[in-house]
């Protein structure tokens, strides 16, 4: 943030291929070490329409998943609030109201097309990674006051990292 590419809009995928699972790859790692639960392609500089997740916690076996060309179909009438962050926005996190559930279709890392309910953190999570193929950053669903400070908290931040 704010990098100008977090604000594309991400592009359909035509298949999954080698190449694709690749990049999902490479993804998962970088997600892994950075650390992060979810991250679109679009936050490594590829605006293509791909996410990777991974929900497990600390001590349990990784349980990675895969998303390519993500859609929702249907969205919970209820919402919750949850505390999100960014890997794109290092550093800060504020609550965001989001519906508690979403049906969601996909294709998975083999080309399958997969169609589920999300609900609780999945739910928040797949919502989050698909703002960013549209364009969208959390900081966006905040008000402008919020907004305005996160983005002055991250500014300072790439200044001090800088003169260090």
């Amino acid at each position: 943030m704010p990098n100008p590419i977090l604000k594309q809009v991400s592009k359909p995928v035509k298949e999954v291929t080698d190449e694709t699972r690749e990049l999902m790859d490479d993804m998962l790692q970088t997600m892994y070490a950075a650390p992060g639960i979810g991250l679109a392609a679009v936050q490594i500089g590829v605006p293509v329409n791909v996410i990777v997740m991974d929900l497990a916690k600390e001590g349990e076996k990784p349980a990675p998943k895969y998303f390519v060309n993500p859609e929702i179909l249907e969205l919970d009438e209820d919402f919750v609030p949850y505390d999100e962050g960014c890997l794109s926005v290092p550093d800060v996190f504020d609550t965001v109201d989001r519906p508690k559930r979403a049906k969601i279709t996909y294709l998975n890392y083999d080309g399958e097309r997969v169609t589920e309910w999300a609900e609780g953190l999945y739910a928040v999570c797949i919502q989050h990674e698909m703002d960013h193929l549209k364009g969208i950053v959390f900081l966006d669903h905040l008000s402008k006051l919020k907004r305005s400070r996160a983005i002055k908290k991250v500014q300072k931040a790439k200044k001090l990292k800088a003169a260090s």
